[in-house]
Parts: structure tokens; sequence; C-alpha cells
């Protein structure tokens, strides 16, 4: 594992709360594919919110002789792939409904990207000269100091045109036949991403979806406007704005959202607060509320890197459906990511039929499951669980 220069690389274990936030953003901004969810202040919110559940395996890569200078970081985590509690509390490792991935008994320890289950990204951290060198010395860390801690590595949420994925199937293939491994690379889900041509404006955009679209999208925002002037605004201080996003968001998906009255929900509102917080004053996220004539019908969180917006979770006024809010608050967001000079706006995972009235496309996202030839007695005598979905 040498880099260009002829570095020799290596990958140790240390722990997420040991690396500065600046050091890791660095590198976040050196990482061509890297998204919001891929920075500091995101994994952090998710550690605090969910650190329970998994153990820290952070990987860091640096050169044997320079052992602080990192070049690479691999945000890993490792878990059982079912653990007590995880149904209730919205924990497991979710894939697109009916799509049949290689099943793995629920009581293997695997290996994850860290936030596996509330990341709708993931990603190797490292620049373009330096990526192929960083996955293989991951690669040989989990052959050897780190094969002792898991049964499966199962690597979630990347996707397919990120260098990363093909270097680490690359690196992972490598180690397979000294390890006695099986790699297994498949599409986990997709993500639908409508493209945003530079120099194009709202009626433009509207121009390129069917002709039955644009005249749904354009008679329920004039439908809006009729009852008083739409606004869409970001929330100043979205912590203090945390129980009103969370008020309409339980009136969207009462008791499928994500903040029950119990220990999950609960942990869904630390990861939210983490979010609202640091990462918000970074600019990394953004809250907002949609408004009909001064009334608050609806709300929405996405991510922002400058390229894109990441439409990543909202909530709406049930009272307020004669209004259509989930259209009219996605054009809104069109509106805005075409004003800020966005590319993509990007609904991530999921394939729910709303994306592609707005003309979205999907991007696949894919899995890298590594699995022994020989799983440890208690894993092989688990039931499949998770190839059932």
């Amino acid at each position: 594992m040498t880099t260009e220069t002829g570095s020799r690389l290596v990958a140790t274990h240390r722990a997420f709360d040991s690396i500065p936030p600046a050091t890791w953003d660095a590198l976040v901004a050196q990482t061509p594919a890297a998204t919001p969810f891929s920075r500091h202040c995101v994994q952090r919110a998710w550690w605090d919110a969910y650190g329970q559940t998994a153990h820290d395996q952070t990987l860091v890569v640096a050169d044997a002789a320079e052992p602080d200078a990192i070049v690479g970081i691999a945000p890993l985590m490792h878990r059982h792939e079912l653990e007590p509690g995880d149904v209730a509390a919205r924990t497991t490792i979710r894939h697109r409904p009916g799509c049949e991935l290689r099943p793995v008994p629920a009581s293997a320890t695997a290996v994850f990207f860290g936030a596996s289950y509330h990341a709708d990204y993931a990603t190797v951290l490292a620049t373009p000269a330096n990526l192929n060198a960083v996955c293989e010395a991951v690669a040989v860390f989990l052959a050897t100091e780190g094969s002792d801690r898991w049964d499966v590595v199962d690597l979630r949420r990347l996707r397919a045109g990120d260098p990363a994925t093909d270097a680490l199937a690359k690196a992972l293939e490598w180690e397979a036949p000294k390890a006695d491994w099986v790699v297994t690379r498949e599409q986990e889900d997709v993500c639908p991403i409508v493209t945003l041509a530079p120099g194009m404006d709202y009626e433009a955009y509207l121009g390129t979806l069917g002709g039955k679209e644009r005249h749904e999208i354009r008679r329920k925002i004039r439908r809006a406007e009729a009852a008083g002037e739409v606004r869409l605004e970001s929330s100043a201080r979205p912590i203090d704005d945390l129980d009103a996003f969370v008020e309409l968001h339980q009136k969207r998906w009462g008791a499928d959202g994500l903040f029950p009255a119990t220990e999950g929900g609960a942990a869904s509102r630390r990861f939210f607060a983490g979010l609202f917080g640091e990462c918000a004053r970074d600019g990394v996220v953004d809250l907002s509320f949609l408004t009909v004539g001064g009334r608050r019908i609806a709300a929405g969180v996405t991510f922002d890197d400058s390229e894109a917006v990441y439409y990543y979770n909202a909530g709406v006024e049930p009272d307020a459906r004669e209004l259509s809010p989930g259209v009219v608050m996605v054009a809104c967001y069109v509106q805005r990511a075409i004003e800020l000079g966005r590319t993509r706006l990007d609904f991530l995972r999921g394939d729910e039929p709303y994306k592609y009235e707005w003309g979205a496309v999907d991007a696949p996202i894919e899995r890298l499951l590594v699995q022994r030839t020989t799983l440890t007695p208690d894993a092989a005598a688990a039931p499949d669980l998770l190839g059932a979905g």
C-alpha cells in the first residue's frame, strides 16, 4: 500500500472522539465523492444519539513513518447485524423493499460504515491520489489486525459512481484468496436525483417535465397562492424549532414517524438536535418552514454542499392537505436550489413515486459484502433474517 510518492500506508484503529474535527473535515473537502453525510458534525450527531447500539471501529490511514499525518479515514463501526431492540429503536440497516440482497445471519458481527442506518451515502475519505492505497490499507487491516472483530464486512450506502466503491471492491477482492473471503457487490437501493442544468431558471426546469406533471404542479401552486403568500423560510435557530419540526413530522407520519414516545423516538430527537446544533451553524443542515398566508403547513430538513440540495426529511400539516403542502414545498426547494446555483436536488434513498413526478432519475446505491467461507459457530447457527428485508 504505497502512495504515488512511495510512502507506505497503514491503517490503524483510532477512536472517533480522538480525531480533530478540522482534520476530519479537511479530508472531506479533499474527497470529491464525499457528501454532507461524511461531515464530522453529522457523524458526531449520530454517535451521540446512537452510540450505544454500536462499537467504534474508525480506521485512520497514515504513512508508517508518520502515524499522526492522516491521509485517509474509513468511518466504520461494528455490531451484530440485528441487535436486541433494533426494530423498536429504528436502528436496523434497511434497504430497498423487494430488493433481494445476499442474506447474512442476524447474529453475525458485522463491520458497517458509521451512521449506516441514518446516512444515505457513505464513502472512504482520501484524496484521489491516495484513494487506492488507502483502500488497500483498510482491506489489509480487516484481513489481519481487525479480523477477529467481525464475521462479515457489510458496507452499505456506496454510490455506484464513487471511485471509493471500485477501489474498496478491488482491494477486498485482492485479499479474498489469502483470507478465505467471498466478496459480493450488489445494488442495495436507489437515490432519485433531479439534475438542474447550469443557468436554467425555474420555468425552464418545469419545461423539462411531462405535460401532466407540469400542469399539476402549476395548478397546486396557484391554489396555494390563492390562499395567501407562499414562503419557504429557513429557521434562524433550528435547535429552538426542533419541537415544531417534530410536531409536523409526527402529524404526517404518526406511528411510522421518527419520534414516537419510545427510546427509539428519544434517540431520533437527540440525533436531530445534533444536526440542528453544530451542523446547522456550519451551514451543512437547514430546517425550513413552509407558510401560506402566514400559516405554517410544512417543514423540511435538507443538507447542502454547494453542489446539491439533499432532501432528507419532512413533516406536513394534514389539515392543510387542500393546499398540497408536499408539492408546494418541493417546488420551493427546486426554486431555492436553482437560485443558489446548485446542479442537483437529491431526493436520497427510496423510490417513492412522487420523486419521479419532478423528473428524478435513479442513481444506484451499492453494497459490498465480505463473508468468510466459514462463519463463526454462533453466526453460522443463526437464522437468516437480513435477507428478508
